[in-house]
């Protein structure tokens, strides 16, 4: 996985400028990210007391390193009514893979960047 398998899902300069363009804080960023998604994701369930604030906290964290759309799949979900929870649920779990594979191939040219130094 590399640059090239970047599908969009994440603009990149979002994180960049928020961490100076330090690589190692970047890394440590979207380490934290790919970590906490695990645990989110385990309450996008429309029967799980709290899927709104898994919802809420994604959408929070996407904003900071720059997945757009995943930030509003996750506002549009939000406000979604119960009943529909299922559907919009579904669309934050693909975004949120999405992103998560924009993470590891960004993470991995990281790491490339580091071993060339």
């Amino acid at each position: 996985m590399s640059r090239r398998d970047l599908s969009g899902a994440v603009d990149f300069s979002v994180l960049d400028r928020m961490t100076g363009g330090d690589d190692a804080i970047s890394e440590e960023v979207l380490g934290l990210f790919a970590e906490q998604a695990a645990m989110w994701s385990a309450m996008l369930e429309p029967k799980t007391d709290g899927w709104r604030d898994a919802v809420h906290t994604i959408r929070g964290a996407a904003a900071g390193i720059g997945a757009g759309a995943l930030a509003e799949v996750c506002a549009a979900a939000e406000a979604t009514e119960q009943a529909l929870a299922a559907p919009a649920l579904d669309r934050v779990r693909d975004a949120l893979q999405t992103a998560l594979a924009d993470v590891a191939a960004w993470r991995h040219e990281l790491m490339l960047r580091s071993l060339r130094a």
